[in-house]
């Protein structure tokens, strides 16, 4: 019987994959024949569903259609983006708003009515493999609207690319922000699963077949562009193809920031600026929590003098809400009048928040980067990061001469980083702003400019460019 049901369910899957197989190769041959019919001229493609909103990972995508558009004008660049409620121009203005970046205007947009499908909200259970069959669902209609010759996942849709690679065959990269499973994810699952044992067991399977499902994906790629050394570390471990695989670290505007002056007005407000977006995973809560215990180290006439500032852009909906409870909760804590919101501001803003703040705080478990803390270093800030991902590896040195910042892990960690930033005398304070300001070159829009186009430049055809 046993032996039966498996020799069943063999077949089934047998079954399965000749349809599966006949299915892509008649799509395959549907879009070739589609593709020699209607000759155009060479085309990029950003896979870039959320373009207006506004974060790094937006930073990143307009970066990089500069660098395209500036080296090969001839190329046609598509954006598939699903920001239905704004026009082509009111993408790229926010774009110069927010990030002080020139978008060429020379683009198309390729609007996505099912953005549905790829948010968590619609996936209560097993949100991680909703919202990648989401994405490919979601991919299916980019190809109906155009085909690229080069196709580029900037958000972390990895599904999307086996769907471009074999059914149109098209070149196919894409830039990770953050590996969707890591092993960090599945190690944390085995830790609680001494609570919860049947609950954690089935997490934890579903997690690691998730893991070997993803590492699959990730072979479609011809160049995989990772934005630090952690995220390198979690995909090559996952999609094994190193040789394939480019460090290329995400463009922060250092050179406009590093033109503010190090020293701050001493008669005004010791500043602490948090910047980032209002999604839980950025965890403001920790940063009001550390706020409530440097409270209990200092004396009062300093606590008078200092300012939490959280600078951030939102989303939707939900974030808007986030900033709400956020209110809520300096409230409760009694930190209103010590507490700051700035919501969508503009570059100018930003740069004038900036430029009045001593000290940056971020808090991020496993931040894969940290765009924030490279601005917030290049204007003159003492950076307080998360001790773990991208700030550890790749930005914040915490010891020796070297020492551009700090990293602490809870809130108590935090209350006396900012305690002992506070306390520096003037010259300890100029010389870390200056090792901070000085270290953080290697992230600037140029560096990127030129490490993007070494990832991807064996992508284009150079017969098409002769």
């Amino acid at each position: 019987m046993y032996i039966e049901f498996l020799l069943y369910g063999i077949f089934i899957l047998v079954v399965l994959f000749i349809v599966l197989s006949l299915l892509i190769v008649c799509l395959r041959w549907h879009y070739t024949i589609k593709k020699k019919k209607c000759p155009t001229q060479f085309s990029i493609a950003f896979f870039h569903p959320y373009c207006n909103a506004g974060g790094g990972g937006e930073r990143v995508l307009w970066c990089a259609v500069t660098a395209v558009s500036t080296t090969y004008p001839k190329v046609k660049i598509i954006i598939y983006t699903g920001d239905l409620d704004v026009s082509p121009d009111e993408i790229i203005k926010r774009a110069k708003q927010r990030f002080n970046i020139n978008v060429p205007k020379n683009l198309e947009f390729m609007y996505l009515h099912r953005r549905k499908w790829v948010e968590a909200e619609n996936y209560p259970y097993f949100t991680l493999l909703g919202q990648s069959l989401g994405s490919i669902v979601l991919g299916m209609e980019a190809l109906r609207l155009f085909q690229p010759d080069i196709f580029v996942d900037t958000m972390g849709y990895a599904f999307t690319l086996p769907l471009f690679s074999l059914i149109t065959g098209c070149k196919v990269s894409c830039y990770v922000h953050y590996p969707t499973i890591s092993s960090d994810m599945i190690n944390k699952v085995i830790q609680q699963r001494g609570k919860r044992i049947t609950i954690s067991s089935i997490k934890l399977v579903y997690y690691q077949l998730f893991a070997k499902l993803y590492g699959l994906v990730g072979w479609f790629a011809d160049s995989i562009m990772v934005n630090s050394s952690w995220t390198e570390e979690h995909i090559n471990a996952l999609w094994k193809r190193p040789l394939s695989t480019y460090k290329v670290y995400p463009p922060c505007d250092t050179s406009d920031l590093q033109r503010l002056p190090l020293e701050r007005h001493k008669n005004k407000k010791m500043k602490i600026i948090s910047l980032a977006q209002f999604r839980p995973e950025k965890d403001h809560p920790l940063q009001l929590k550390a706020m409530y215990h440097l409270r209990q180290i200092v004396n009062e006439q300093l606590w008078e003098n200092i300012e939490l500032v959280f600078i951030g852009s939102t989303r939707n909906k939900e974030d808007e809400m986030r900033v709400v409870d956020m209110m809520d909760l300096c409230k409760h804590l009694s930190l209103e009048n010590n507490v700051k919101f700035k919501v969508n501001i503009s570059y100018d803003d930003l740069k004038n928040e900036l430029s009045e703040g001593l000290i940056g705080l971020h808090a991020m478990w496993n931040e894969h980067f940290g765009i924030g803390i490279v601005e917030c270093m290049a204007a003159g800030l003492i950076m307080i990061a998360h001790h773990s991902g991208g700030p550890l590896m790749d930005i914040i040195i915490e010891d020796g001469a070297g020492q551009n910042g700090f990293l602490a892990t809870n809130e108590v960690e935090y209350a006396h980083a900012i305690h002992k930033a506070l306390l520096l005398p003037d010259t300890q304070k100029l010389s870390l702003q200056k090792a901070a300001r000085g270290s953080v070159n290697r992230f600037s829009n140029q560096q990127f400019h030129e490490n993007f186009l070494r990832a991807i430049q064996p992508l284009f055809s150079v017969k098409k460019f002769k």
